[in-house]
């Protein structure tokens, strides 16, 4: 897609309803949908809407500064690229093109550990990606996972932990996705009632790099996307523990994260364990229904972590949901599901469009509030309806 035809994009709004008629309604399903009856996934967006603003006047904005500094480094924007599964499929090489963009843009990015290309291949392209694990049950698997994580020169690690179980993601089966995908008339009549995805992506995909695989959730390569006979394995996290982030703190000298905290006395379970910062996340609604919305807890767990720099994901869209969540603490928020439509619309020109979107959305929203930085942004700025 060309940057003119990229214009009509106004929005991260935007780019998902292209991405439902590019995308065969499998995999629009595993992206766009939730668990259950979604009730996690409504709350993190009515969550912003509690919110409203108490902006200052006759100050002067001449000088807006969205840049931050996390971990010694300084990014352009408050907001990163969340880490997203089988991007690869959604998006030809879509891992790559989300860290690219990201990169150029002066973004953070974290990719997902359920990805389809090898982490190698993505810092390569995009050196300073963080890498979100899913941490294997065995010890001994967990060791060597950390030990190719540094092997690839990832800098920051990202533990998610709010997945022990297999979660209940009932529309998946409706629209006929599953992990591995399984082959069928069905799937085939998809694929062959969207062409632009078929050869742009899937065929292109196969051609130049074969069957894609589940690359970075061990050592060792995973399982094939397409097979008939084959199950992706979620039972062996049931019985992760704090024990195991301990073990890698000791094992991993960089900045450690956490992903999927919603509550104080965790924020401080992982204060006490040596991580260097937390994400508040239900996971985008997509595992335990009826999770409370990180924006809610966001406070609690600030004052829980004792220091720690605390970020945000979940129904972030707006750069005015970026200033909601900045002013009560936040140190910088991720944006999951628009970026992946963005990359399914037009690979990394469509990201970079995206977050461009929101970073500009962030500066005119700061220059309207009265803040010339991002440290600016304080509590007193919001008000709960």
């Amino acid at each position: 897609m060309s940057r003119r035809k990229l214009k009509r994009f106004l929005s991260l709004h935007d780019f998902e309803a292209e991405a439902k008629s590019f995308l065969p309604k499998p995999l629009f399903a595993y992206v766009s949908g939730a668990v259950e009856d979604e009730q996690s996934l409504n709350e993190n967006r009515s969550a912003f809407k509690q919110l409203s603003f108490k902006p200052d006047v006759l100050v002067d904005v001449s000088n807006v500064d969205t840049s931050i500094r996390l971990f010694g480094k300084k990014y352009s924007t408050p907001v990163g690229v969340a880490p997203m599964g089988l991007a690869a499929m959604t998006s030809y090489r879509g891992d790559v093109s989300l860290a690219i963009a990201a990169k150029n843009a002066g973004a953070m990015c974290i990719m997902s550990g359920s990805s389809l290309i090898r982490l190698e291949e993505v810092m390569d392209a995009a050196p300073g990606t963080w890498f979100q694990a899913y941490l294997p049950g065995q010890q001994t698997q967990i060791d060597a996972l950390i030990d190719r994580v540094k092997q690839a020169g990832v800098e920051t690690l990202v533990l998610t932990v709010d997945t022990p179980v297999a979660a209940n993601r009932e529309n998946n089966i409706r629209a006929g996705f599953s992990t591995p995908l399984r082959p069928s008339l069905s799937l085939a009549w998809q694929g062959v009632t969207h062409p632009k995805w078929l050869l742009g992506t899937f065929a292109k995909t196969l051609l130049r790099h074969g069957m894609p695989h589940f690359e970075n959730n061990y050592a060792t390569r995973g399982t094939p996307i397409l097979s008939s006979n084959v199950l992706r394995d979620f039972s062996d996290r049931g019985h992760l523990n704090w024990e195991h982030v301990t073990a890698v703190r000791h094992m991993w000298s960089g900045p450690l994260v956490i992903k999927g905290i919603l509550n104080g006395q965790d924020a401080a379970k992982a204060k006490s364990a040596g991580v260097d910062a937390v994400i508040v996340s239900n996971h985008g609604g997509r595992q335990l229904d009826g999770s409370v919305a990180p924006l809610r807890v966001l406070t609690e767990i600030i004052e829980s972590a004792d220091g720690l720099p605390v970020m945000l994901d979940s129904g972030v869209r707006r750069g005015t949901d970026v200033l909601k969540a900045l002013a009560l603490g936040a140190r910088a928020v991720w944006v999951g599901r628009p970026f992946n439509y963005a990359a399914t619309v037009a690979g990394e020109a469509g990201v970079s469009h995206a977050i461009d979107l929101i970073k500009q959305e962030v500066k005119r929203d700061m220059g309207l509030l009265g803040v010339t930085s991002v440290s600016g942004i304080t509590a007193r700025h919001v008000h709960r309806n």
